[in-house]
């Protein structure tokens, strides 16, 4: 654990525009610096640094936040590991506080591990030398394509015939036994003999996101049907395969550059797709793609393209890969390739412009793909087609995007020429069984959801109440510490004089009895009033810099955008240009706190009129009568807002 005031040290040398500028080329415009994003493809620059407020944000993508920020998401490093990185950079030293003999321990024994494997990936890619690996292995990987500069960016390998050599070998180095067994290197029988697990095959390392040698996959050149195709490290402390997808640390880069991924099956596939100049592909490594997988690559984009062969067990697997991407609110299309061919064979015998030019002409929107393959399976047969279009509906109820969600059920009522309302019914209904399935009979669904389209839940509890919350956060983070200025006659006027922006806003919710109700946006509120309420109360400047540099990333990119420098709500160009800050707080800070408690008393008329539609007797007339009393505060609400807006 680095200390804090280490940490300090390290935020306090690391200059946003230094740091930036080592990665992107930077041009200065005005009191900002402006470039091309690096995170996603773009002519005109939409990537601004400004050296004022030490924090980056791109117009494009949305990408934003500190230096420290900036080095975790261009190198996709963790909060501790961009710290250290910008540590050497400035040169500060960083020792880490002492850490417990347990936290040590497992600490040694992952690096142990670690090492032993990173031990045995040099010793398959140097017998890949000998002249038994020159001979079999080599040539092999020759014979599919695979250049000479391709075998050893990868760490490609050969396992030789002779079932102790990597074990002979390692424990004359002085590896021990039990990190050889335990990284599943090798095997220890019930006699106590240890043999490897890999012989005879060549072999492919399998790497984690930071580029170390977690796994290996081992292949027989032998026809022999007895003997297995593939044999791979099994799961250990440092591998779990699921979380783990081929190729990902020579593809990260690329992925977040160009905002997409490219997601074929095996280990050839990727390196030949590397090989011919498309390094943004990744594979499941034979395995059937899983949801860690899936959140692995949205790590670094949104965009997937399922590329498997064309036959059929090609077709099912992108299926199937197609709901899983899709409930993870990843945008996915799919390429079929001719039948025959998979994404190695297919590279190997085109160029690079022609197999760019095939994906783009080919490349299917899932909805197309799944309606073209369902549809030549239905037939005429009107009960398959009703089918199908269930299905189509079951698939779109997956994403969790509610303006995506609609879109799709649109150009699928335009498809089948089918009335959109039912496939919207369909949606909603398979929508309520999943999340019942999930959650279970005593976990409540949240009762702001009124439409049939809910909202996107992965982000916000009550997506309905986000837009009023995020806007006061904006004006807490921006003008907390601004004192707001009332005229005598406002309604909001106190004779003890001024009150901080914060602070109003503070008072107005706990005289309501109002929390944020959605937890991230919670989160930030508290965490700026837990610096601002402190004995020595830093400056705003000071509550926006910890928030900025914060571990937690969710919370500082939020934070990042909410300082930006724009006006919130809806105050047009001409208004702010012609007005003085400090007028507009005092006219939009109390319309934003009117419009949150606007919309928290939609929210409960929405949930008593629900409880109405089952209650009975003086109970019902008990639930109108609060219905009625939230009508007529919501109507004086509305009122008030129509005078000021």
């Amino acid at each position: 654990m680095i200390p804090q005031d280490t940490v300090n040290k390290i935020l306090d040398a690391a200059q946003i525009v230094d740091v930036v500028q080592d990665f992107v080329s930077l041009k200065r415009r005005g009191a900002n610096y402006v470039a091309c994003c690096p995170f996603h493809n773009e002519k005109t620059p939409s990537f601004y640094v400004s050296p004022s407020k030490g924090i980056y944000k791109c117009f494009g993508c949305g990408k934003s936040g500190t230096a420290v920020g900036f080095v975790m998401e261009h190198e996709n490093l963790s909060y501790v590991e961009a710290l250290k990185f910008l540590a050497r950079k400035y040169g500060i030293e960083v020792v880490e506080k002492e850490e417990t003999a347990e936290e040590i321990a497992r600490k040694q024994r992952s690096e142990s591990l670690l090492l032993v494997s990173d031990f045995a990936s040099k010793f398959f890619a140097s017998a890949l030398e000998t002249d038994e690996g020159r001979t079999i292995g080599l040539a092999y990987f020759h014979s599919r394509g695979l250049e000479d500069d391709t075998i050893r960016k990868y760490g490609l390998g050969w396992a030789p015939k002779d079932r102790k050599s990597l074990m002979d070998t390692a424990l004359a180095k002085g590896y021990k036994e039990e990190y050889l067994v335990d990284t599943g290197l090798c095997i220890k029988y019930e006699d106590g003999h240890l043999s490897d697990r890999f012989f005879d095959r060549v072999m492919f390392p399998i790497h984690s996101v930071s580029g170390r040698v977690i796994a290996f996959g081992g292949r027989t050149l032998r026809s022999d049907k007895t003997v297995a195709k593939y044999v791979n490290s099994p799961e250990t402390e440092i591998y779990v395969k699921s979380k783990s997808l081929y190729g990902i640390w020579f593809a990260k880069n690329e992925m977040s550059r160009s905002d997409k991924c490219y997601l074929v099956e095996g280990y050839l596939d990727v390196l030949s797709m590397h090989q011919l100049g498309i390094t943004n592909v990744v594979a499941s490594s034979g395995t059937s793609l899983t949801v860690e997988q899936i959140r692995l690559i949205k790590k670094f984009t949104e965009n997937v393209t399922i590329m498997y062969d064309g036959d059929s067990a090609g077709i099912k697997a992108a299926i199937r890969g197609i709901d899983l991407v899709l409930k993870e609110g990843l945008n996915v299309k799919v390429v079929l390739l001719p039948d025959g061919h998979d994404p190695d064979s297919f590279s190997r015998q085109h160029s690079l412009e022609e197999v760019k030019a095939f994906i783009e002409e080919n490349e299917q929107d899932f909805i197309a793909f799944k309606t073209q393959l369902l549809l030549s399976e239905a037939g005429g047969d009107p009960i398959k087609r009703a089918g199908l279009i269930n299905d189509i509906a079951d698939t779109i109820a997956l994403i969790p995007d509610a303006v995506k969600r609609s879109v799709y059920a649109q150009t699928s009522s335009d498809v089948f020429h089918i009335d959109s309302n039912i496939l919207f019914d369909r949606i909603r209904k398979t929508r309520q069984s999943e999340r019942a399935r999930e959650e279970g009979p005593v976990s409540p669904v949240p009762e702001e959801v009124t439409s049939a389209e809910p909202q996107n839940h992965a982000l916000f509890e009550y997506p309905t109440l986000a837009p009023a919350e995020r806007d006061l956060l904006s004006f807490i983070y921006r003008d907390g510490c601004t004192p707001l200025e009332f005229e005598s006659d406002s309604e909001f006027y106190t004779p003890d004089g001024q009150i901080s922006v914060a602070d109003f806003i503070r008072d107005c919710l706990e005289a309501d009895g109002f929390v944020f109700m959605n937890e991230i946006y919670r989160r930030l509120y508290d965490n700026y009033f837990a610096m601002y309420d402190a004995p020595e109360a830093p400056s705003q400047e000071e509550i926006q810099r910890t928030m900025l540099n914060s571990p937690d990333r969710a919370a500082a990119d939020i934070v990042a955008d909410l300082v930006e420098e724009r006006h919130m709500l809806t105050i047009s160009k001409f208004e702010a240009a012609i007005t003085a800050p400090s007028t507009l707080l005092v006219t939009y800070v109390p319309k934003a706190i009117q419009i949150y408690q606007l919309q928290r008393l939609n929210l409960e008329i929405s949930k008593l009129n629900k409880t109405l539609s089952s209650a009975q007797g003086d109970e019902s007339l008990e639930i109108l009568a609060q219905v009625k009393e939230n009508l007529n505060l919501r109507k004086k609400l509305e009122d008030k807002l129509g005078r000021v807006m």
